[in-house]
């Protein structure tokens, strides 16, 4: 593998479909590995295109503007980082003989929720919660009635657990139907599934770079809304529970294809594994890995597109938390007290432009024995504030 050091014209070239605070990580890392980034999103600003060698805005929506920006880069690789993308013009492009990671039908797959899970649960024979797709508020209650109560209602195509809820009862229905068509996405059909009664889930960080799969130590979390707000690694778990957590992560992205790193999420009940869902890049729940690996989530990720080995080191357990903005402002400013600045305590702010409340603008990173790590975190984010 050559690298460009400085940048020249013949460099690799990697272009980011949505700039984010998760892109912007996978910039940085690109760079430090002499490959040029293009960060692409659909306002100006946005993290990644700090960063960024050149940053363009479209409507990644719009298949001949998503088009017209690839035909004009000529990217080495197409990088997509968020679900609203054309996948029409991944199509294309892959056709006319771009890269896609890990490729335009894997992308296909994990943007849309029955996608996934028929894939799962149908072709690969995975274990998961009993599920319905349905269209109608009627088609929601028999559904509901079906799979039980409590039960988790989601769009089959959204983003960060917008328009998530979980039905209780059936009174609960008619809130659960108007919280999921006003989500951002495609809100036109609704997957009703089971709750599982799971002990805990997790996130498994795997990597595959064409000679190789490896998996990250496995990530616990917690959302609320179906977002993420806290994270530690590694979770605890038996060595009968992670390694078909291992087995159920390496069929599905086997089964997928392609290079890159994935983010599986699984339930975990005792020994027993569920598949959740997975997304074909890096994982909010995964930044906790800016400090806890020699390789972060991020840089596996580009190591596995361009076919590097993936050997990392654990440097130790640690946790993270989400800060996310409670005031509307053009002009944002993060807050962080004085006493988050200590030798295991990090706060990595994203640099977005606007803030309103409940976007994610930071994230809090602390070092220790998982337990720990966690406790510190809950206890810490309540430092970092809107100025």
């Amino acid at each position: 593998m050559l690298f460009s050091a400085p940048l020249k014209s013949n460099s690799k070239k990697i272009m980011l479909l949505g700039s984010g605070e998760l892109g912007k990580e996978v910039a940085i890392e690109a760079q430090r590995l002499g490959i040029e980034v293009i960060a692409v999103d659909r306002y100006a600003h946005a993290p990644a295109h700090l960063v960024a060698n050149r940053s363009h805005v479209v409507n990644m929506q719009d298949k001949e503007a998503v088009l017209k920006l690839i035909r004009k880069e000529k990217p080495d690789f197409i990088l997509p980082e968020i679900e609203a993308i054309s996948i029409d013009a991944l199509f294309e492009a892959e056709a006319e003989g771009f890269c896609v990671i890990p490729n335009a039908e894997a992308v296909n797959k994990t943007m849309n929720r029955k996608n996934i899970r028929k894939f799962a649960a149908e072709d690969l024979g995975l274990k998961t919660s009993r599920y319905h797709f349905v269209s109608t508020y009627e088609a929601l209650c028999e559904a509901a009635e079906d799979v039980g109560f409590p039960c988790v209602i989601k769009p089959v195509m959204s983003s960060s657990g917008h328009g998530q809820s979980i039905a209780r009862t059936r009174e609960d229905l008619p809130a659960s139907w108007e919280i999921a068509k006003e989500a951002r996405g495609d809100a036109s059909e609704l997957i009703v599934e089971e709750f599982v009664r799971f002990d805990y889930e997790i996130t498994l960080l795997t990597a595959r770079n064409g000679n190789e799969t490896v998996f990250c130590e496995p990530i616990g979390h917690i959302q609320k809304g179906g977002d993420y707000v806290f994270s530690w690694q590694p979770m605890e778990m038996s060595k009968k529970a992670l390694k078909r957590s291992q087995k159920i992560a390496k069929t599905i992205t086997d089964g997928l294809g392609g290079k890159g790193l994935f983010g599986v999420e699984l339930f975990v009940k005792g020994d027993e594994v569920y598949f959740s869902e997975v997304s074909p890049r890096p994982h909010d729940t995964g930044m906790v890995t800016l400090i806890t690996q020699s390789q972060s989530e991020f840089a596996l990720h580009v190591r596995a597109v361009l076919g590097l080995p993936l050997g990392f080191t654990f440097y130790g357990e640690g946790a993270s938390a989400a800060f996310k903005s409670e005031t509307e402002s053009e002009l944002p400013v993060i807050d962080v007290a004085d006493e988050l600045f200590d030798e295991k305590t990090y706060v990595r702010v994203f640099g977005k432009p606007e803030s309103h409340a409940g976007r994610r603008m930071a994230v809090l990173l602390v070092l220790d024995k998982a337990s720990k790590a966690l406790k510190k975190a809950k206890k810490l984010i309540k430092k970092i504030k809107d100025a």
